[in-house]
């Protein structure tokens, strides 16, 4: 079988326990997003993200949308980038704000910038980062745990980047600015 053209289930082509989280998702988000519904394709990959997006961490919602924004840009993840602005500005930031983000600095708050560029060390160099920026990243106030917090979340973008840069099915937010 060659597939060259990826589609989106619908919830009546998916599994009875994909409809009935497609209901919940229906029920909270007010839609399905394709990138959810695509992992529907597989039986326990929904479920499974869901739970994993959904893990307690030490982050507040702001940091982990400076990780998120860093890694998908990094990644060339469009789909993840736009719907990721979006969430930005719900949790407060400006255009201006998340464009910087999105290339890895933050000037307009020193934590937020430490751990922009340690997002960005992380994922470019697969987790190598010298010295210098695992200082900065401490110096700002990050613990380890928030550490391995970073680390696990870009582990979670990094599925959802891959997911959609292989498929490249329609993005179901205001398509996020170039860079």
């Amino acid at each position: 079988m060659t597939v060259t053209t990826f589609s989106v289930p619908t919830k009546s082509e998916v599994s009875e326990n994909n409809q009935a989280i497609f209901t919940n998702l229906e029920k909270n988000l007010g839609f399905v997003p394709n990138l959810y519904a695509y992992y529907a394709k597989s039986e326990t990959a929904l479920g499974d993200y869901l739970a994993l997006q959904s893990r307690k961490t030490t982050l507040s919602n702001k940091e982990k949308e400076v990780v998120n924004l860093v890694t998908s840009q990094i990644n060339g993840c469009e789909y993840c980038q736009s719907a990721h602005t979006a969430i930005g500005k719900m949790n407060g930031f400006s255009e201006d704000e998340i464009l910087e983000i999105r290339k890895g600095n933050a000037s307009f708050n020193s934590k937020l910038n430490a751990l922009a560029e340690f997002t960005s060390k992380v994922v470019t160099n697969r987790g190598k980062v010298d010295l210098i920026a695992k200082e900065a990243f401490f110096n700002a106030g990050y613990t380890e745990e928030n550490m391995i917090d970073v680390v696990v979340l870009i582990g979670d973008k990094i599925i959802s980047n891959y997911i959609h840069n292989l498929a490249d099915f329609a993005i179901d937010f205001p398509i996020a600015e170039k860079i």
